[in-house]
């Protein structure tokens, strides 16, 4: 039983796992490697270290309180998903939109990507494919809404900043993370492609276009997002 493997932790490793089940209820993702801008390098996360090593603990602890903790080992990354799809976060339009585009990027780029299995790109990259996707209305959009959608994104461990600017800067530069293959699977392309068409109809007729995401799960649709509810602050 997880409780008797838990005991037998000392206080310290006791106090790391209770730190680390409730990253993983915030951030749903944790990946493998994480990029340390003062070292202008990738390095292994000592926090998927630790994960790891409890693995078998946490998985079964959150089982019992009705989540599952799933590994990929060729991507390098854990994730954690409601079982009863509750404890969800709905991204706005924007963001949902942001999301889709960088993982056309990361598909498009997925032969080039580094040893990592992680795609370098920018705000001024994503915002340009998204204007050529016709996902802007007027071909606008506002900073603020730029700065949430990778807020948002980096909060979960979707993408990460490789650079020391701030997130209002149209010069970013990140990483998208292998974790966006569980947020939006292969088949969710194939359906985003789909929507994507009638959202650019819709913006064509002076709408404003409405798009669904798929967070990556076969079952699950509609934008939303496995995880905790609170907000980023970085």
């Amino acid at each position: 039983m997880w409780l008797d493997d838990y005991e037998a932790l000392n206080n310290y490793d006791k106090g790391e796992f209770r730190r680390l089940g409730n990253y993983l209820l915030s951030r749903t993702y944790l990946p493998r490697y994480s990029y340390r801008a003062s070292e202008q390098m990738t390095l292994p996360n000592r926090d998927y270290q630790l994960a790891m090593r409890f693995f078998p603990i946490l998985a079964e602890y959150f089982q019992l309180t009705g989540w599952v903790l799933e590994k990929d080992d060729n991507y390098g990354y854990i994730s954690l998903i409601n079982s009863y799809d509750h404890n969800r976060y709905r991204l706005d339009q924007f963001t949902t939109l942001f999301l889709f585009t960088c993982r056309l990027i990361y598909e498009e780029q997925r032969e080039q990507a580094s040893s990592f299995h992680t795609v370098s790109t920018s705000t001024k990259d994503v915002i340009q494919k998204m204007e050529s996707l016709g996902l802007l209305k007027n071909g606008r959009t506002r900073q603020k809404e730029r700065v949430e959608a990778q807020r948002s994104l980096s909060h979960y461990n979707i993408i990460e900043k490789i650079d020391s600017a701030a997130w209002d800067s149209d010069g970013n530069r990140f990483l998208i993370l292998p974790t966006i293959l569980s947020m939006v699977s292969n088949q969710g392309i194939n359906d985003m492609m789909a929507e994507l068409e009638e959202f650019q109809l819709n913006v064509s007729r002076g709408g404003g276009g409405d798009v669904e995401g798929d967070d990556g799960g076969d079952e699950d649709e509609g934008g939303d997002y496995e995880g905790d509810t609170e907000d980023d602050e970085a």
